[in-house]
Formats: structure tokens, C-alpha cells, sequence
């Protein structure tokens, strides 16, 4: 009988299970069912919310044209367009029409050593500073928060200073007298002072502290981007640490220091305070010249030839640059 009653009451139960479905108030499985269905809609409305945004956005655009940049191109086109235009039409009208400037810049040995000492400069000045910014960038994407935030500051406050405060106390601490020859010789290491100014040595540090945060701050940038499970995983896979630096590493941070390199080598190219206080008359670079030209000789034609030279190199400069590293730190912003 207690079994018959049981085997009644389950009947009875399982028939009402169907009953409660029907008219009891939806379980929370239903709900939870329903909560993608109605997220997939809001989701579905957002999308086309921001579709019909960017596209007002786009006919916008479309519509207004290129005058929003206006003033930015005007201004472009008046201080730095316009002057370069001036300058190339010098370079072959005066003293006379023709290309006798250029003829004169290239056929000249003293120009041609000019030349030759500014690219010179430029490329020793820009492989030290990559050595010296290498593992500066290296502390900063792997340090403490504390050390690399003051690190940092100390880099960054280095660019606030003044340029040629900057140049004369290389000058004080440099010169035959200076602090740094004065500690050399106390400590017995030299007998005569050395020769640490107006020459190559003297341009070269000099240079090099003020171009060193330019180094520092794209290798910066792509070394704090990559991902170290990719170096891990090339030391898991036998490679050893030089392999894995040669092979892994470098060619990931390949764009920030084709930035770096760039920038600092185009600068030097074109430095004109610190080579003229720290160099002598037998590391003359061309933006030296240039000065001496128009100061002083007033040959505005050849100072014209020079400087369009000057800007040529450049831009192929970066055109070989955007060819093998593309926009650099654009890519990586992006």
C-alpha cells in the first residue's frame, strides 16, 4: 500500500511538473536565456548607433573638406614654405642666373670637406648615442615603477634645459683646465691634460647629451610594447641569449630604432650651436658655413645652394627611412 501511495504521489508529481511549467512564473534558466537574447540587441543597436555616427561623421567630412586644416597650411606655407622657395630662388639667381652656385659647392675641396666632416660628425655622433640610449631604454621598459618614472624625469628634464647652458658647461667641464682633466691628473691616471675640446672628441660629447633623450624615447616606446612571453618562448625553444637577441629581439624593436637614428642623424645634420662652441675651424659642419656665408660674406646665392643641399639629403634621409621602417612611431601609436 505505502509503495502503491509512493508510486501514486511521484505520478501525481511528475504530472504537475508540466502543470507548473504552464502556469507557474518563468525559472531563472529563462531568464538567463533571455539576458544574451536581449544583450545581443543592445549589442546589435550600438553597432548601428556608431555605424550611422561615423558615417554623419564621414559626410561630414566629405562636406567641409579640407578647410578645417586651413590655417594649419597657411601658416605652413608662410613660415616654412615660402622661406625654402626664397632660399632655392637665391641659390640660382644670385650673383647671377644659372647653377654656378652649385657648381661651386660641389667643386670646391674646402666645401667637399665641409661636407664631409658634417656627415661625419652626424654618423659618429648617432651610433654613440644609440649605444648609450640602448640600455637606458632597456632600464625603463623593464625597472621598477619608482626607478624608471625617475629615470624618466631625469632624461626628460635634460631636454628643458637650456641649449646653450647646456653647450657651456661642456665647455667648462671639457677645457684644459676643467673639472674633468683637474680629476684625471689628481688621480694620477694622466700627466698632461687632454685635448677634449675644439675637436671631434669635444662636438661628439657635447652632441651626444643633447641628442640622447631624441635616442631614448622611441626605444623606449617599442620596448615597453612588445610582449616578453615571445623572448621566453624563444629561450624555451633552445635558442640562447645572444640568438634570442639577434634574432628576436632586435628585429622587434627594428622600428623605434630606425625612429631614433633618423631623427638624431637628421638633427646633427643640421646643429649649428654646439659643433661652433665646442669644435674648432678644422670641424667646420655645413650649418656653420651657412652662418658664415650670410653673416659674414653675404653670399646669399652659395649659403642658398648649400642649405637646398642640406635639405635634399634630408628628405631622402627620411624618404629611405619610411621605405624599410615605415611612419615608426606612428605604426606603433596606432
Amino acid at each position: 500500500m505505502k509503495s502503491e501511495s509512493a508510486g501514486t504521489t511521484g505520478r501525481r508529481s511528475d504530472r504537475r511538473l508540466p502543470d507548473q511549467g504552464k502556469h507557474a512564473s518563468p525559472s531563472w534558466p529563462r531568464r538567463a536565456c533571455a539576458t544574451p537574447k536581449s544583450d545581443g540587441v543592445s549589442s546589435m543597436t550600438s553597432i548601428a548607433v556608431q555605424t550611422r555616427v561615423g558615417t554623419a561623421r564621414r559626410a561630414r567630412i566629405a562636406r567641409t573638406g579640407a578647410w578645417p586644416l586651413a590655417p594649419a597650411l597657411i601658416l605652413l606655407g608662410v613660415f616654412f614654405v615660402g622661406p625654402v622657395l626664397a632660399l632655392l630662388l637665391r641659390s640660382v639667381l644670385e650673383p647671377q642666373p644659372g647653377l654656378g652656385n652649385y657648381a661651386e659647392v660641389f667643386g670646391s675641396t674646402t666645401y667637399l670637406r665641409v661636407f664631409g666632416n658634417t656627415f661625419l660628425v652626424a654618423t659618429v655622433v648617432t651610433i654613440v648615442t644609440l649605444l648609450l640610449a640602448f640600455p637606458v631604454a632597456w632600464f625603463l621598459a623593464v625597472a621598477p615603477r619608482f626607478w624608471a618614472a625617475l629615470l624618466f624625469a631625469v632624461v626628460i628634464l635634460s631636454m628643458w634645459t637650456n641649449l646653450l647652458t647646456r653647450t657651456y658647461a661642456w665647455m667648462v667641464l671639457l677645457q684644459r683646465t676643467g673639472v674633468i682633466n683637474k680629476t684625471l691628473m689628481g688621480w694620477g691616471i694622466i700627466s698632461q691634460p687632454l685635448p677634449l675640446i675644439n675637436n671631434l672628441v669635444g662636438v661628439t660629447i657635447g652632441m651626444t647629451y643633447i641628442m640622447l633623450p631624441f635616442m631614448v624615447l622611441p626605444l623606449q616606446a617599442t620596448m615597453r610594447s612588445l610582449d616578453p612571453n615571445v623572448l621566453r618562448a624563444a629561450a624555451l625553444c633552445g635558442a640562447n641569449r645572444l640568438q634570442v637577441f639577434g634574432r628576436v629581439f632586435l628585429p622587434l624593436v627594428a622600428s623605434g630604432i630606425g625612429s631614433g637614428v633618423l631623427m638624431v642623424f637628421v638633427m646633427s645634420l643640421g646643429y649649428f650651436v654646439t659643433p661652433s662652441l665646442l669644435g674648432g675651424t678644422s670641424n667646420m659642419m655645413l650649418a656653420e658655413l651657412i652662418a658664415q656665408l650670410v653673416q659674414s660674406l653675404l653670399n646669399w646665392g652659395l649659403a642658398g645652394a648649400a642649405a637646398v643641399v642640406l635639405l635634399v639629403v634630408s628628405l631622402s634621409i627620411y624618404a629611405i627611412q619610411f621605405r624599410f621602417f615605415g611612419f615608426g612611431l606612428a605604426h606603433e601609436a596606432e
